[in-house]
């Protein structure tokens, strides 16, 4: 589905921010990436999902070379996968029903209001759809977010730290939702630095570890 062959990157001015990575992410398949702040997860998270091109080395997203996507190509890859970013951002004028329905209006689909009460009641949000985002917690807002990412149904899930500003019970309830999705046959990258919620992991889903260190990615263990 996402594949690195020998893939750098690096930020204009500066060196390679990643190197020779060589990764493949298959269907259905679960892994943390880790890593001290800096080291390049976000990064690596964009190239997953064509925000940013390999300064070298192929890269392949649902079998398309990324350097010969045109537009269209690139904003139909992005409705296959679904991003969790760090910093979530919503529309504040709106509800959380409206800003977790908004990858639908964009793409001109038409949000079916139960199936839109029934994610939201996934997510544990069904007494939140007509709330502000001002008014959620860190916890509802991260679950919003999740719920927005996955709305149009997308193969790839990408978490960038989903759990970082969030208390450990909420920590557990994002992964069980997170386990959940993987188990639907979705494949799933979690980005984070709390090692004990990898641990969570061990015995509820067969996950791959995978650690930057040094501008490289490399396997830290095998299955949990």
């Amino acid at each position: 589905m996402i594949e690195f062959q020998e893939v750098s990157y690096g930020y204009r001015g500066g060196g390679p921010l990643l190197a020779d990575i060589s990764l493949k992410l298959a269907p259905g398949s679960f892994h943390f990436l880790t890593g001290p702040s800096g080291a390049g997860k976000t990064t690596l998270m964009k190239l997953c999902y064509g925000a940013l091109v390999p300064t070298s080395g192929q890269m392949r997203i649902f079998d398309q070379d990324v350097r010969q996507m045109s537009r269209d190509d690139v904003a139909e890859t992005r409705r296959r996968i679904g991003v969790v970013h760090q910093d979530v951002q919503f529309l504040d004028h709106l509800s959380v029903a409206e800003n977790v329905a908004l990858p639908l209006m964009v793409s001109g689909a038409k949000a079916e209001m139960g199936d839109l009460g029934d994610l939201l009641g996934w997510v544990g949000l069904s007494g939140q759809i007509e709330a502000r985002p001002p008014e959620l917690s860190g916890g509802e807002r991260q679950r919003a977010a999740l719920a927005r990412a996955v709305i149009m149904s997308p193969e790839i899930i990408l978490a960038d730290e989903p759990t970082g500003n969030v208390d450990w019970e909420m920590s557990l309830r994002l992964l069980q939702l997170l386990v959940e999705l993987n188990r639907m046959g979705k494949t799933v990258l979690i980005a984070t630095h709390d090692m004990n919620l990898i641990r969570q992991a061990r015995g509820q889903v067969p996950a791959r570890v995978l650690r930057i260190s040094n501008n490289r990615v490399q396997l830290a263990g095998a299955d949990l």
